[in-house]
């Protein structure tokens, strides 16, 4: 009798990754550009790009063996309060890391250098039914999965567009505001002096296959690039490539790229809105074209329930740092507070500035943008699943408490709201979901245990 081994995650990446069509379209890109080296790269939870570097000759091995890499990289090493690993031990085996072919890019600063974005997975001889699984910390490929689930049970894909805002300090620009004069917001006066800066984004941005499409300035030194909204996955990745371009940018103009949420007291925040919508092949099922006017249709508003119930307890994701919830506390600075939705209102914690899309403000440029879609998937199903009425959208002026009641002020206030939400923890999986809660968790105790400026200030020698 002839027994057929089962076909593991890894061996169907690996197939797909055989694709001669596929294979041959990259090989014909890396001669074009004439790229001598790849990085095959991994994301970890707190959104850095690490990997490994690899001579673009042996491509053809790496698309079929991937390269090895330890889990713990995606923790950032980080240890407990005890000294142990985050994510696995020092004697855990490595990981296999396997590219996504669709995923290649050459980098246009340096056309030497393609990358790939990648995929982890249990080895082959991983023991019991663990080899070929998919390493269920890696961020990146949750999301892959949490959105193939969602489409495979509601026959709708989310599409995703954002708004990634960072802070510039560049030679010789002043950045500060002085309080009575007319602001920066918008200010063409103000986008000229960053003109070398935004240029250089868009070019890179457009190069690296983002769809470019507008920018401004809102702060001094604050520039807000965005592109065209795609499938989340993508999006998800593309974020990533900004960051990357952003930081290169600054090395080639001799500038600061910073990405803190709240980079000061006097500042304005640095958001990531993410607008959102679903799609049922090419028809957006948020918007209805026989209606007129600004309108959402009932799956939009029980979409929309579903994120506003698990609004608070999604922000541990959405504003993952301590920083962030200072963003959050400065009222009158667009930032949300009160978890509610308007209608093009710029004071709600959602607003659907037009048919077809919801733009939700919690997420801050730190945001990790694999976890942060993978629980809004969580989030929309749930609302999808139990009909969840956000009830009516906020007027300016009304004064009437929102019944989801209001975002976490602190990074621990999160944590505990996230723990404690399994509609959330289901976006990540239970050891997703664990990791990343005891990674922040840690991240709390160091700053709680760490002496500030501002407790200089206040209980130093001159403060008391």
């Amino acid at each position: 009798m002839t027994i057929t081994a089962t076909r593991t995650e890894l061996d169907q990446h690996r197939d797909h990754n055989a694709d001669a069509a596929a294979v041959e379209s990259v090989k014909a890109r890396i001669a074009e550009a004439g790229v001598e080296y790849v990085y095959y790269q991994i994301v970890t939870l707190t959104g850095r790009v690490v990997g490994k570097v690899v001579p673009a000759r042996h491509l053809l091995r790496n698309i079929e063996h991937g390269i090895q890499a330890h889990p713990g990289v995606v923790a950032d090493l980080q240890a407990d309060g005890s000294g142990a690993m985050l994510a696995g031990s020092p004697e855990r085996g490595e990981c296999v890391v396997l590219p996504d072919l669709d995923s290649f890019g050459v980098l246009p600063w340096d056309t030497r250098t393609g990358f790939f974005f990648c995929r982890m997975y249990e080895p082959d001889h991983a023991p019991g039914d663990d080899g070929g699984r998919p390493v269920p910390i890696d961020a990146r490929g949750n999301l892959r999965r949490v959105h193939a689930s969602f489409t495979a049970r509601t026959g709708l894909e989310m599409r995703s567009g954002i708004e990634p805002e960072v802070s510039w300090e560049v030679p010789g620009l002043s950045t500060e505001h002085v309080p009575g004069t007319p602001h920066t917001m918008y200010h063409l006066e103000h986008m000229e002096r960053l003109r070398p800066i935004y240029q250089k984004v868009i070019e890179y941005g457009r190069a690296l296959g983002l769809d470019m499409i507008e920018g401004n300035c809102e702060d001094p030194g604050q520039l807000e690039l965005n592109w065209m909204f795609d499938h989340a996955d993508r999006t998800a990745d593309r974020l990533v490539l900004h960051r990357q371009i952003c930081r290169r940018v600054a090395r080639e103009a001799g500038a600061t790229v910073n990405f803190m949420p709240k980079p000061a007291d006097d500042k304005f925040g640095n958001g990531c809105h993410h607008n959102i919508s679903l799609w049922d092949g090419e028809r957006n099922v948020f918007a209805d074209p026989d209606v007129p006017g600004l309108h959402l249709t009932q799956t939009g508003k029980d979409a929309l329930g579903g994120i506003l119930t698990h609004a608070a307890a999604s922000t541990a994701v959405m504003g993952p740092t301590v920083n962030s919830y200072k963003r959050y506390l400065h009222t009158g600075q667009f930032a949300p507070l009160e978890i509610n939705w308007g209608m093009d209102n710029k004071t709600c914690a959602v607003r659907m500035p037009a048919n077809g899309r919801l733009e939700i403000k919690s997420p801050d440029s730190m945001v990790n943008p694999y976890l942060s879609h993978a629980v809004l998937l969580a989030a929309v199903e749930d609302g999808l699943t139990n009909g969840i009425d956000p009830g009516l959208p906020r007027t300016t002026g009304t004064g009437v408490p929102s019944p989801f009641g209001s975002l976490p002020t602190t990074l621990k206030d999160a944590l505990d709201l996230f723990a404690g939400d399994q509609a959330v923890a289901r976006g990540l999986g239970p050891e997703l979901a664990d990791l990343f809660l005891r990674l922040k968790t840690r991240e709390w105790e160091r700053f709680c245990a760490s002496v500030t400026d501002w407790e200089r200030r206040m209980y130093g020698a001159e403060g008391c």
